[in-house]
């Protein structure tokens, strides 16, 4: 079984903080160790050890009260500040800019790119600035901070920053970072594979759609056969292709990569040789022309846009382009803006009374054609500048919604 995506986060901040709260108490007991360290074994009895003494019980507080407020990044940003602070008063104390402590500033950087890319960036040019001035200081006569270590302790004190430094890096960062990825690669597979059974799942979705739409298309054929009355037969029939319009779009999705967009140009050439045939007959003389660049529009614009055409098309080849006359049917779409489109639809047949709309009229289709216009959030007028009947429809892509036609 696998993981929600909410214990895969929960998982990774599990990680940053059992990292955060692991480096702090390490270099808690290592401060106060280093503490006992230069006052018992390197002589060193100014400023240091103190530092260390002050940096180690404060870091202890702050990592216990991180267990009361819970807030990691307030805990992070404390010790990093004590740890800037701390590290950078050791080394002007210790050689400045020839300190070997100078390598745990560099850590700092690190552990703020192991928290996140911004507090990396921001400890990476406070650390840069600092080493600057470390370095000015030491080249200059205004030195206000001398160099306490004991000339007998120096190679010690060199060999422990280095071995504290090198420890650091790789015992604790090194180790619990390789862990953290591998953790994340682990997630990230997971994830993968659960959009991977998402996908074949929505894909199944529109593969049962498409069958049921497609068995009441059935149904509405085998109903159509034993009706004699030409008329109902023909309402039945257009019935049967305004299904089939929506069926063709969930086809689509489940054919293809994309399961939320369909490519509209090859769906409306589908759609319209079907209705041409399904209307006409195999053999007839209507021409297709479609103008339609290269656009995917979102489930719940394809099918009420289809349904559109449907109609356009169905009164263009019933009562435009009379018996097996010759004629044309022309369907552009182009985008106008970001969300905004334009239909262009119409034919060229012998067209229909200019007084006569969609208020006037009993054709359900014409209604139809309006009313979807309307659920696009769209405009649509009659382009009387041509032969037969033609179309302007303005809409936009609508989200996730589906509205009554009626």
């Amino acid at each position: 079984m696998q993981k929600p995506i909410k214990d895969i986060n929960q998982e990774r901040l599990r990680d940053k903080v059992h990292l955060v709260l692991k480096v702090n108490y390490f270099t808690s007991f290592f401060s106060l160790l280093f503490c006992v360290l230069c006052l018992f074994l390197l002589n060193i009895d100014q400023v240091i050890p103190y530092v260390f003494l002050t940096f180690g019980l404060l870091n202890l507080i702050n990592t216990l009260l991180y267990h009361v407020h819970k807030n990691l990044t307030l805990t992070y940003n404390i010790v990093s500040i004590m740890t800037l602070a701390g590290a950078t008063m050791v080394t002007l104390f210790s050689g400045g800019i020839n300190s070997p402590f100078i390598f745990v500033l560099a850590l700092i950087v690190f552990a703020g790119y192991a928290t996140t890319r911004v507090y990396g960036s921001i400890y990476l040019y406070m650390n840069l600035l600092i080493v600057v001035l470390i370095y000015a200081q030491s080249v200059t006569d205004f030195e206000f901070a001398p160099n306490v270590v004991p000339e007998a302790s120096k190679d010690l004190f060199a060999l422990l920053s280095i071995l504290f430094s090198v420890y650091l890096l790789g015992g604790v960062f090194g180790k619990n970072l390789l862990q953290a990825h591998h953790n994340l690669y682990k997630s990230k597979n997971e994830i993968e594979a659960r959009i991977q059974e998402k996908e074949t799942l929505l894909k199944e979705v529109h593969h049962r759609v498409k069958n049921n739409l497609q068995t009441v298309s059935s149904l509405l054929s085998l109903q159509s056969r034993s009706i004699s009355d030409e008329k109902v037969k023909n309402l039945i029939k257009s019935s049967q292709n305004r299904v089939i319009s929506m069926a063709m779009v969930h086809e689509m999705l489940y054919m293809r990569k994309d399961l939320t967009r369909i490519e509209y140009k090859s769906y409306v050439q589908e759609l319209s040789e079907y209705l041409v045939k399904s209307v006409k007959g195999v053999k007839n003389n209507i021409k297709l022309k479609i103008d339609i660049p290269d656009i995917k529009l979102g489930i719940d614009t394809a099918i009420p846009l289809g349904l559109l055409i449907n109609e356009a098309l169905t009164n263009s080849l019933k009562y435009g382009i009379k018996d097996d006359n010759a004629g044309e049917i022309h369907i552009a779409l182009k985008q106008e803006d970001e969300k905004g489109y334009v239909l262009n639809i119409g034919d060229n047949g012998v067209g229909f009374p200019e007084a006569l709309n969609f208020k006037n009229t009993k054709s359900l289709g014409l209604k139809l054609i309006h009313n979807l216009a309307r659920q696009l959030k769209g405009s649509i007028t009659r382009d009387a500048s041509k032969k037969g009947t033609n179309y302007i429809v303005k809409f936009r892509e609508v989200g996730h919604q589906f509205q009554s036609v009626a």
